[in-house]
């Protein structure tokens, strides 16, 4: 079937869309229509569309939280919109980003304008839309923290909303966004950004890569390089090899599983939560399982970090999800907990 593409103003349609190069795990998927945003303001009229009303819909990133197990019947819609509006107070700032710009990019705007608190959340891949929704995580830091509202197109109500920190329902990994899938569009997220905070140094080797880098008195630019640093030794890199950044969950559990397992396994990292409950370390037990490394035809956990799963070629998504699904299950057989995962997976039954 031939690929149509056609120029609305504000907004791109092409027909049947090859998905491939629009998710980190390099998927080979197609969609029936993928409708590239430009102007937010032009949602309406595209959501209008017959067959864009009657039909399954897909808001896009850059694909790097997202597994594609078999095509997509419907339209899938790529935020492709620009933009960053700051207005300071001296001491900090209020950052009105479009959903479009890319996470990483705006992480460096903010280092290189003076602002702190994104510094430990440097080099995650995807569109600063997404990451409310996901409430993206790295280094001991949530981007929930310096939220202050989500601008959304609610597809239910037909109008633009503002939903402010306490109605996003941020929590680890989750949010508003995850418990009403498909209601809402982000259009932008606001930020509020201070000159200057307490670095966030004692968690996962960065006091030591600092250290390594012989700096005693850091600056939130000296942490985003260490953590620079630490991600790129641990983590492949899309552009090398197919992934999509951590594909499984720290799991919370209750605290007395937590002690038993911790009694029964010493090297298990467990993190205690506001809830009482705590959190353990998907990666140490899915080493300890046996699956760091392992491969089966293309699809694979990596051998540097046991949270990812990569795609070494030509994996198709229903042997990506297979292989996902059998580590799990391992898991769960060893240690009681089943593992969940980060990435949102499509057409999986």
């Amino acid at each position: 079937m031939p690929v149509e593409q056609v120029d609305m103003g504000g907004y791109t349609l092409i027909e049947n869309a090859s998905l491939a190069n629009r998710n980190t795990l390099r998927v080979a998927a197609r969609a029936t229509l993928l409708a590239e945003i430009r102007d937010a303001s032009k949602l309406p009229e595209l959501l209008d569309f017959p067959a864009v009303r009657n039909g399954r819909l897909l808001v896009l990133g850059e694909g790097s939280n997202v597994l594609f197990t078999g095509d997509f019947d419907g339209t899938v819609l790529a935020m492709e919109t620009r933009g960053v509006q700051v207005e300071s107070d001296g001491d900090s700032a209020r950052i009105a980003v479009a959903a479009g710009e890319r996470w990483d990019d705006f992480v460096r705007w903010t280092l290189g304008h003076g602002y702190a608190g994104l510094e430990n959340l440097i080099l995650i891949p995807g569109t600063v839309g997404a990451a409310p929704i996901q409430n993206i995580g790295a280094y001991g830091c949530e981007v929930a923290e310096f939220i202050e509202s989500v601008e959304a197109w609610d597809i239910r109500e037909c109008r633009v909303v503002t939903l402010d920190h306490a109605t996003c329902a941020f929590a680890y990994r989750d949010s508003l966004f995850k418990h009403e899938p498909g209601r809402y569009i982000v259009t932008a997220v606001r930020f509020v950004l201070p000159r200057s905070r307490p670095l966030r140094t004692d968690y996962a080797g960065i006091n030591e890569q600092l250290a390594r880098m012989g700096v005693d008195k850091p600056a939130p630019f000296h942490v985003a390089e260490a953590v620079v640093h630490l991600r790129t030794s641990k983590l492949p890199d899309p552009a090398v090899i197919g992934n999509a950044g951590s594909f499984f969950k720290n799991p919370i559990i209750d605290a007395a599983l937590a002690d038993a397992l911790k009694r029964e396994h010493p090297g298990l990292a467990v993190w205690p939560q506001p809830d009482g409950r705590c959190k353990v370390s998907a990666a140490w037990m899915i080493e300890a399982a046996g699956f760091k490394g392992i491969r089966e035809g293309d699809a694979g956990i990596s051998n540097r970090h046991a949270l990812v799963l990569v795609n070494h070629g030509k994996a198709t998504g229903p042997q990506l999800w297979a292989l996902a699904e059998q580590v799990m299950h391992g898991v769960r057989d060893k240690f009681g907990v089943m593992l969940e995962s980060e990435p949102v997976v499509i057409g999986a039954r």
